[in-house]
């Protein structure tokens, strides 16, 4: 039996953490803007003219800055530095996984960037908001709500809210905030527009603990790809723009640095990514060919769903191979990555929907 109250329930807190979201989002943008805004000088400071450092201006206490070096806004300037605390609001930056330094401090701008925090908070409420509507539509027709696109998509995003929030509490991720939470609220609004299903059983030949098994890691693994994806356009975007403006251009360089991290740090990142993703990937594959044997008689069939998966993996496995091949540069095996990443959409938004085959459990 369905209970309508908590599926009506589920769907409040949907719109609730769409709208969430969207404030999130804003914060994000807002942060991102205005740090494309930041100076490298400091508002009321002249630029110091490079040339010898003298003793009358170290004892009058003026900025000591080596030729060609930039004064950042808000950078501490005379002959003391007071130590950072936990609450100075200075950036980690998302090259953490590198080892960097503060964002802020790469750029020579550290601030405390209120509209980041803003958007972490509210990114918090909305995933929690989120996970509520997944639950409460589990509960509501007493299953796992793994049994239809709509469900898939509720999933799936609460998967990609957790690894970002989980991540971020390890390192500075606020600079990756606004290409998170866009695609998820864009998914979620195609869930509520497009892919919805009214709450109901699930068809026979789903009721197996394989489906447990084999679509929550599925989705994982997909969570985690949409992730790497996010970075991975950054990456190519970042080093476009490093290629654009070379290291003498240094206050071009600093503003773009103010905004993300740099392109080798997002590199490692998505790189990281896709290495834990990967291997969830291939557990799906085998695990799917397992269910496959124990419902249909057959370990493949070359159902469409079956096949897209194969391609999805052999794509990934090709992207994973060009990073340790010689001659692929890193930018050459980042539109492989991306490749992955469209056949990922092409397979949860096109054979999901359009295709007929054994798999055809779109619910629509």
């Amino acid at each position: 039996m369905t209970n309508e109250t908590l599926a009506s329930y589920s769907n409040l807190s949907l719109y609730s953490a769409m709208a969430v979201f969207t404030l999130a989002m804003i914060a994000f943008a807002i942060d991102l803007a205005r740090s494309a805004q930041a100076t490298v000088e400091p508002a009321g400071v002249a630029p110091l003219a490079a040339g010898p450092v003298t003793a009358e201006a170290v004892s009058a206490g003026a900025a000591v800055v080596p030729a060609g070096q930039l004064v950042g806004a808000g950078a501490p300037v005379g002959p003391s530095t007071a130590p950072a605390g936990p609450g100075s609001g200075a950036s980690t930056g998302a090259g953490a996984a590198a080892g960097s330094g503060a964002v802020g401090d790469v750029a020579g701008v550290p601030r405390r960037r209120k509209a980041a925090g803003i958007g972490m908070s509210l990114s918090w409420l909305g995933a929690l908001l989120l996970i509520a509507a997944t639950v409460l539509r589990g509960l509501s027709v007493d299953r796992p709500p793994l049994g239809n696109m709509y469900e898939f998509s509720l999933v799936g995003c609460s998967f990609v809210m957790a690894v970002f929030l989980g991540l971020s509490t390890r390192r500075d991720l606020r600079w990756l905030g606004l290409f998170v939470v866009g695609p998820v609220l864009l998914t979620l609004g195609l869930a509520m527009t497009v892919f919805y299903t009214a709450a109901s059983q699930l068809l026979p030949s789903l009721k197996s603990y394989w489906l447990v098994i084999h679509v929550t890691v599925a989705t994982l693994s997909v969570a985690i790809f949409t992730i790497a994806f996010s970075v991975t356009i950054l990456y190519l975007v970042m080093s476009w723009l490093e290629g654009l403006f070379p290291e003498q251009l240094t206050g071009m360089r600093a503003k773009v640095h103010a905004l993300l991290p740099t392109a080798r740090q997002l590199d490692r990142t998505a790189y990281g990514l896709h290495i834990v993703a990967f291997p969830l990937w291939t557990f799906t594959l085998i695990a799917g060919a397992i269910w496959a044997e124990e419902a249909w008689g057959h370990y493949w069939n070359w159902d469409p769903k079956e096949v897209w998966t194969f391609v999805i993996w052999v794509v990934y496995a090709a992207y994973l191979h060009a990073r340790a091949t010689t001659g692929w540069s890193v930018r050459r095996a980042s539109w492989l990555a991306l490749a992955g990443y469209g056949c990922i959409l092409v397979n949860y938004m096109v054979v999901n929907v359009y295709f007929v085959g054994q798999h055809s459990y779109s619910g629509m």
